[in-house]
């Protein structure tokens, strides 16, 4: 590698750790004097390596990660040769994955993909009727093939997942090795409130306790949401806010 490629791989590398900085930070809702407070630098220092023109030593990344409570491998994944492309959205129903999804690969110029559609083409059938007929079991290893032949694909994309994806161990290993992962975080009154919104009466039919058995579910799982590389907190940040965090990830 030529002298002025190095040089210009640095400093994409720069860019894309600052970018993944400032948006984490975007997302737990503090400033950059909290958290240059917190990680014990100074906010002259957090304002350049947002901006891409900072060097960072390992001991002021580890800081930084301890106080944004974000595992140092988040901040570094994919970055160098053969870097993820691609941007997956995880999250309950009515987290917004279809809507924002959309809207950031219309911004950024890119296709968007539902997993569960290329679901439903592979097995000839609607999800409902997959899982009668066929059972979990199978519609696990359709979704497993789905995104492995999505993630083959050439070019960068953006992909709304099933809200279960993340049950599976292995698909969700893959996916997070192979594509940025963002969870669209709200409560779980939100997720019902949005669906019912949208017309959906599932999460209510047949089911009264569907709040309290929603946020057993949203219990269960948010440990496994949290492993993505980002969380975007839409309750707080709202559509048009949630957007916002997410092209700026996404352009980091």
């Amino acid at each position: 590698m030529s002298e002025g490629a190095e040089g210009a791989a640095e400093a994409a590398l720069l860019a894309e750790v600052g970018a993944r900085v400032r948006a984490r930070r975007a997302a737990a809702g503090l400033t950059q004097a909290a958290l240059a407070q917190r990680a014990g630098v100074s906010v002259r220092f957090l304002v350049a390596l947002e901006a891409g023109q900072g060097n960072i030593s390992l001991g002021r990344l580890w800081g930084l990660c301890a106080a944004l409570r974000t595992p140092l491998e988040a901040l570094l994944a994919g970055l160098g040769p053969g870097g993820r492309e691609k941007i997956a959205l995880v999250g309950l129903r009515g987290a917004g994955k279809s809507s924002l999804g959309r809207a950031l690969a219309k911004a950024r110029g890119w296709p968007f993909v539902e997993l569960d559609r290329r679901v439903e083409e592979a097995a000839g059938m609607r999800l409902g009727a997959l899982f009668e007929l066929r059972g979990e079991a199978h519609y696990r290893a359709l979704e497993a093939q789905a995104l492995a032949a999505l993630l083959d694909e050439n070019g960068p994309m953006v992909i709304a997942t099933g809200g279960s994806i993340v049950t599976a161990p292995e698909t969700w290993a893959r996916l997070r090795q192979g594509a940025r992962t963002v969870w669209l975080k709200a409560s779980p009154a939100s997720h019902l409130g949005r669906v019912q919104a949208q017309g959906d009466m599932r999460p209510m039919q047949g089911r009264p306790e569907a709040v309290a058995e929603l946020s057993a579910l949203w219990s269960e799982r948010a440990p496994l949401y949290a492993q993505a590389d980002l969380t975007v907190d839409t309750d707080a940040r709202g559509e048009a806010g949630a957007l916002e965090a997410l092209l700026g990830w996404a352009a980091g």
